[in-house]
């Protein structure tokens, strides 16, 4: 038996029907002059439609929003009522994409900012002040129409890409399920709003929309009037791959050219003409400026991808001094764009602080660096050139050998103040590593690298050996180090143990051959104090060694966030140890990555795992089941 609605709900049903449909702006004033608690509980069930209407409508006299909870007059009604706006659209936004909220939270304070918080900071107070402070400065109103109108966009890409399409992309109808979400339903047939076109929300919300995501089929000028009242400044393109998106995209730049700040293609075909056309496009008044500071170019195709030289408007663009990240991601850019680009960047003293050449072919593009015996620059750029301000350099998957590791040696010399070097998934093997020994010994007056990405290099505990050492010796300031899927063996372990008395804070460890031998070197060699804060040691066969080793790392590391330590074939006793160790800790551990190790969930102790939670979240995972995981290569 349904609840009968109270009068008081009937009466804010009432409202929310005149907000929506009614033209009688007089009862808006009788509204904002109800009481308090009446004001709030129609606040509470006004939908995403009604709440904007009426915030619309707010009468001159509270629209002021004042610093303090009350102004000057001791009237403190106006300011809460406008405040009370923001908590409503905050809500709304939360119900209605709570993934989004999540995945915002977690991404909020990235490890990097984590990892240079000082030993003795509480990084997850830091990091609480600073989920906070960034709501606070949240316009939810803002954030609640801008995700409303790309989800729009998405739906009605689904239809204007289907072969059978021909017709203006305005006109494209929105699912029922949009429209209904944020309060409207056609209740009668002379209603004055439409909604159920594209052209209508941008009409109506476009005002509110600042980063946006496209496909090719709403690169045209008809978008461009629909977007008229907008003020892009994220702008994400998939697809374009003719000269009529390009023209129809030029004119969307064009037209916002003056707050474009970060522009991002994925899985296009680009040429050199299309970044041409792109450049020119962002000039401001004709002058070689623009405000553009990421720009991005991921999964796509550059056409011409060994060029002798690169469009005038190009270099222009790489040279301004507002371009702050450039990328280059999986575009099969030869080596001869790889390193125009760079001298474009160091002839101009690029104020670039991230570089990004990864999953590219481009072994010897940094030919015009090379050194002499005595490891001397003799590179034909002058030393006065740098990267002064670069501070992420992105080689991932470019297929480097012991050659380029020369090369880069002297090419780091023009990187001053680089923190993080990435180098995964290049197969220089111990000889590439090893030509990067001399340059770390002798910067180590002025060593500023932070985080070193060393996966999947083809190296042997010989060249990591030579490496830890050196690093050890010159008391480096390394912060994050990744050695994983290298084939390094037990012997490896004692030095990682010596090198966790370092300031080393994210150790990726996964894949590398340690063996229950292993482990129990690590655990002979760890200080009694552990800074790290996330760890990975999975797929190293540790056993029972494995869980030891948790356990005493648990113990040490007070600050410990993130245990990644799946398929290490622990035996179901394993997971008594480390429930035990939790029991006693005070860290404060978000993850314990268990899954993989299906003995695991045949002990008793499973049940128990509920105990140890996060925000509600559990902390412990593990496999439910063995057909929920793949078996490991040596698992019975």
């Amino acid at each position: 038996m349904t609840n009968t609605p109270s009068l008081l709900n009937l009466c804010f049903l009432a409202l929310k029907n005149h907000i929506l449909y009614g033209d009688d702006d007089g009862i808006v004033q009788v509204i904002y002059e109800l009481p308090t608690e009446l004001f709030d509980g129609l606040l509470k069930q006004l939908p995403a439609l009604a709440l904007h209407k009426l915030q619309l409508q707010m009468p001159s006299e509270y629209q002021t929003d004042f610093d303090l909870d009350y102004d000057c007059s001791g009237n403190g009604r106006k300011r809460v009522r406008y405040g009370k706006f923001d908590i409503a659209w905050k809500v709304l936004y939360h119900s209605r994409w709570p993934e989004a909220v999540k995945n915002s939270q977690v991404n909020l304070l990235s490890w990097k900012s984590v990892l240079e918080c000082e030993a003795t900071c509480d990084w997850q107070q830091k990091y609480s002040k600073t989920v906070l402070e960034c709501e606070a400065v949240c316009d939810w109103q803002q954030k609640y129409w801008e995700m409303h109108l790309q989800n729009c966009f998405d739906a009605a890409a689904e239809r204007a890409m289907l072969p059978s399409f021909d017709g203006c992309v305005g006109e494209v109808h929105i699912p029922g399920a949009l429209i209904k979400i944020i309060g409207y339903e056609e209740l009668a047939n002379d209603s004055m709003h439409d909604y159920s076109r594209l052209r209508s929300h941008c009409q109506e919300f476009g005002c509110y929309v600042r980063a946006l995501r496209l496909q090719n089929v709403f690169c045209n000028k008809e978008t461009c009037l629909l977007l008229a009242n907008s003020k892009l400044q994220d702008l994400l393109l998939r697809r374009i791959s003719s000269d009529k998106h390009l023209d129809g995209l030029c004119l969307i730049l064009n037209q916002n050219r003056e707050t474009i700040t970060s522009l991002e293609f994925v899985n296009c075909k680009i040429s050199l003409a299309f970044l041409e056309a792109i450049c020119c496009a962002l000039d401001m008044e004709g002058t070689q400026a623009h405000k553009v500071k990421n720009f991005s170019v991921k999964a796509s195709r550059v056409l011409e991808a060994n060029p002798t030289s690169l469009p005038l408007k190009l270099v222009s663009f790489l040279s301004s001094r507002s371009l702050e990240s450039l990328s280059f991601c999986e575009d099969h850019i030869g080596r001869n764009f790889a390193k125009l680009t760079l001298m474009a960047l160091l002839d101009a003293s690029s104020a670039l602080s991230t570089l990004e050449l990864s999953d590219n072919n481009i072994s010897g593009w940094l030919s015009d660096f090379h050194c002499n015996s005595s490891h001397q620059a003799l590179s034909s750029y002058n030393t006065t050139k740098s990267l002064q301000s670069l501070r992420v350099l992105n080689l991932r998957g470019n297929n480097l050998q012991r050659s380029d590791m020369e090369d880069l040696r002297s090419a780091l010399t023009h990187m001053p103040v680089l923190e993080t070097l990435d180098l995964a998934d290049n197969s220089f093997e111990d000889d590439g590593i090893k030509c990067l020994i001399p340059y770390i010994a002798k910067s180590s007056e002025h060593f500023s690298l932070t985080t070193l990405n060393l996966k999947n290099c083809k190296l042997s505990s010989t060249g990591v050996t030579e490496l830890l050492e050196v690093l050890l010796a010159i008391k480096c300031p390394l912060t994050s180090l990744s050695l994983a899927d290298n084939d390094l063996g037990s012997q490896i372990a004692p030095l990682l143990g010596d090198f966790m008395h370092t300031s080393i804070r994210s150790l990726d460890i996964r894949d590398i051959g340690l063996g229950s031998s292993g482990f129990l070197e690590l655990r002979i060699h760890m200080p009694e104090v552990v800074k790290l804060i996330s760890i990975n040691i999975s797929e190293n066969r540790g056993g029972i060694q494995a869980a030891e080793f948790l356990e005493e790392l648990i113990s040490r590391a007070s600050e410990l966030v993130d245990v990644q330590a799946g398929y290490n074939l622990m035996p179901p006793e394993s997971l008594n140890i480390i429930c035990s160790s939790l029991k006693v800790s005070q860290g404060k551990l978000h993850c314990i990555d268990l899954t993989g190790n299906q003995k695991l969930s045949q002990t008793d102790h499973v049940s128990k795992l509920s105990e140890f939670q996060h925000n509600g979240e559990p902390i412990v995972l593990i496999s439910t089941s063995p057909s929920q995981e793949t078996l490991y290569d040596d698992d019975p």
